[in-house]
């Protein structure tokens, strides 16, 4: 029996990564999704967000390079749709990013990737049912791509 795959949450960074600036340090993410080696979860709040900065227009995306990046990400995770339950986790210093660990510890992953400072200095709180991991070390910890 197959391993279960990694579980992974993306902060919205991670995702414009990914979607907009095709950082080097992510690359690897899109293949192990795409072989199911890992699953990426979101939910109606973490994509609320992506929508609206995709929107930003410090990275002049028109409408429907917009909705490309959108679809894309679609396709490469998989959205909960069970409404967040309280919480005990540890409250982050932005409150912005408490949905993303929210949705972690929903989902069971394994880590929660993200380049927010915030989100990364809570990465040995006590009370985190998964790990913490800054972008730039994701590649380390991906399963091997597959080859053939």
């Amino acid at each position: 029996m197959a391993p279960s795959p990694m579980t992974l949450v993306l902060d919205t960074n991670v995702a414009l990564d990914l979607l907009v600036f095709d950082d080097p340090a992510v690359r690897p993410l899109v293949g192990a999704l795409e072989a199911g080696d890992v699953t990426a979860w979101a939910d109606a709040a973490t994509l609320g967000e992506l929508k609206y900065v995709l929107a930003y227009p410090s990275f002049a995306l028109d409408p429907e390079a917009q909705a490309a990046a959108y679809a894309r990400y679609l396709r490469l995770v998989r959205v909960v749709e069970d409404p967040a339950p309280p919480s005990t986790l540890p409250r982050c210093r932005d409150r912005a990013d408490q949905k993303f660990l929210e949705l972690a510890a929903r989902v069971r992953a394994t880590w929660l990737v993200s380049k927010d400072k915030r989100v990364l200095s809570m990465a040995d709180r006590v009370g985190l049912p998964f790990g913490i991991l800054a972008s730039r070390h994701l590649s380390r910890h991906l399963p091997p791509a597959r080859t053939g």
